[in-house]
């Protein structure tokens, strides 16, 4: 049987933390960022953590983390 990869994409994405949890960045601050609010902008900077109904999907993406 061949070797189970990781999505290219998601090992882009999302990184795992030491206890367990995942961390990933937020979206909507690429572009159109004219109309968007300053307060808006700065509260999409940094990373957060992946929902807990989110999990499953993203350690089924990545199989070896």
């Amino acid at each position: 049987m061949p070797k189970m990869k990781t999505k290219s994409g998601a090992k882009k994405r999302f990184k795992f933390l030491g206890n367990g949890k995942i961390k990933r960045s937020h979206s909507h601050l690429r572009h159109i960022l004219t109309k968007k609010t300053t307060k808006q902008k700065r509260k999409l900077r940094g990373t957060c953590i992946v929902s807990a109904s989110d999990v499953k999907r993203v350690q089924a993406m990545m199989p070896h983390a």
